[in-house]
């Protein structure tokens, strides 16, 4: 029996790996080795999680400067 038990700490490191790995993805920039691990390291639902609120983040940033430009 091999099962594979999960802490509270490993499920906080597997979700600031999925923050690393979602902001990585934004510069698009990514070693395929650090990319395997990943893969293998990270769960899929913090990965969409944090993606779409690094989207959310980014698109208010992008209507609040605009914004700002446009009144200026």
């Amino acid at each position: 029996m091999n099962a594979k038990v999960e802490t509270p700490a490993a499920n906080a490191s597997s979700f600031l790996r999925s923050v690393k790995t979602v902001a990585w993805s934004f510069l698009g920039i990514r070693k395929k080795s650090e990319f395997q691990d990943d893969l293998a390291l990270v769960n899929p639902l913090h990965i969409m999680l944090v993606a779409v609120g690094a989207v959310l983040v980014f698109v208010v940033s992008l209507m609040f400067f605009v914004k700002w430009v446009v009144t200026l």
